[in-house]
């Protein structure tokens, strides 16, 4: 079997390795990929540039899965599941229009309002006065754009200072390009992040997360692409799990059928864990990050396989089981970050990391060694069989790795619980 996963970040180093450790033994390309992803024995390079070259690529080289890593090539252009489908290879990941409950998180609200699934109130909004007639002073309020942003176009603004600086960010600087503000109810409770692979009608919920999105410990600063996950099938007790598939998951993929969407691929719920019960925050069209980092090591069997059956329509959960255990993934992060991120400093340490995985986010090799190339540079990932010996390891095996300016949370796996 041969494989083409598409991206370049730590999500997709960690599924690029539990592909490739799958029973099948597939063999893995990666666009555009990594120098770290291009390290993993097995996992080849793509010549290509853009979409269109991509699918030329993998129609040339006979590739029978192609994989979306990220959520961007999926509402590029054509959008690469449904050029997949046009070249007549499977592809686990969702076409243009279903992925838009991600590209989209007014047409996401919309598509929960239309099929009950339990959420906030949101108010779709085109301008400042909009938005401000839409939050009516009424604090703290969450503010999100409506369309990608690496995970950074949401606010949680507890006053009106806080979402004037947001809503001129993103409606007048424009941060994030052209597009609409979503004012949305503040819900309270912690979060808890679900995944399901989907085929249709047929899906399976997958080990449950939880990250950490903020920069500071303690939940404090500015949110982040995430610094750190726990996973668990233990996390959330049976009665929680069931409550959260029969209120929010069923009626997602339920609806998703109904609107005649055709879902396939990863999907993640964010949740809410409120003293009404769980309600769902985002969808995302894929595996969050840095949560896939902490959940693939959970997992065992035949990935590839699934992947590769599931995108032809065919879901075969038997082909996966699940460890009961404990992963905890601690984020290495560049001095400056998030707001920006210095380059170029070396990293150190790396080789004296034993008792855990190392994914590598923002990376490059400079004459030997490694050095920053990103915001988020490293997942140091553990497990264990109890929450605290897999905390342990891995802020531990975090430890051993240097660079100048990092930061790393020391409460990952330990606040919330």
């Amino acid at each position: 079997m041969r494989i083409c996963v598409v991206g370049k970040g730590g999500r997709e180093h960690a599924l690029i390795r539990a592909l490739r450790e799958s029973e099948s033994q597939p063999e893995v390309f990666c666009f555009p990929g990594s120098e770290a992803i291009h390290e993993i024995e097995g996992a080849g390079k793509v010549e290509a540039h853009d979409l269109e070259s991509l699918i030329s690529w993998m129609t040339a080289n006979s590739i029978d899965l192609c994989v979306a890593g990220e959520e961007s090539y999926l509402v590029t252009e054509a959008g690469l599941a449904n050029r997949c489908k046009d070249v007549g290879i499977p592809c686990w990941g969702p076409p243009f229009a279903a992925a838009q409950m991600e590209a989209s998180k007014e047409f996401a609200k919309e598509f929960m309002q239309r099929h009950n699934i339990p959420t906030g109130d949101a108010a779709g909004c085109a301008d400042i006065d909009e938005a401000q007639a839409a939050i009516a002073g009424r604090y703290p309020t969450v503010l999100k754009f409506d369309g990608l942003a690496a995970g950074k176009g949401v606010a949680v603004c507890p006053d009106k200072e806080t979402a004037d600086e947001f809503l001129n960010e993103v409606m007048v600087e424009r941060r994030f390009g052209p597009g609409r503000l979503l004012v949305e109810e503040c819900l309270v409770g912690p979060e808890i992040s679900i995944f399901a692979a989907v085929s249709g009608s047929d899906y399976l919920i997958l080990t449950p997360a939880r990250d950490y999105k903020r920069i500071r410990e303690g939940d404090e600063g500015p949110n982040t692409g995430g610094m750190g996950a726990v996973a668990s099938r233990r996390l959330a007790d049976p009665e929680l799990m069931k409550r959260i598939d029969d209120e929010i998951v069923a009626p997602t993929v339920a609806g998703l059928e109904k609107d005649e969407l055709n879902y396939v691929g990863f999907l993640y719920f964010g949740l809410m864990l409120t003293e009404n019960g769980p309600k769902i925050i985002e969808y995302n069209c894929r595996f969050g990050d840095p949560e896939c980092q902490a959940v693939m090591p959970l997992i065992s069997g035949d990935l590839a396989k699934f992947c590769l059956e599931g995108a032809k329509g065919n879901l075969q959960p038997e082909l996966l089981s699940f460890n009961e255990g404990w992963s905890v993934c601690c984020i290495l992060a560049s001095a400056g970050y998030p707001e920006s991120s210095r380059s170029g400093d070396l990293i150190s340490g790396l080789e004296n990391v034993e008792d855990a995985r190392i994914y590598h986010a923002g990376t490059k090799k400079q004459d030997g060694g490694w050095t920053t190339n990103g915001g988020r540079v490293l997942a140091i990932v553990a497990g264990g069989d109890s929450r605290e010996d897999a905390v342990g390891k891995a802020h531990a095996e975090a430890a051993k790795v240097h660079f100048e300016g990092s930061q790393r949370r020391s409460d990952i796996g330990r606040l919330h619980f």
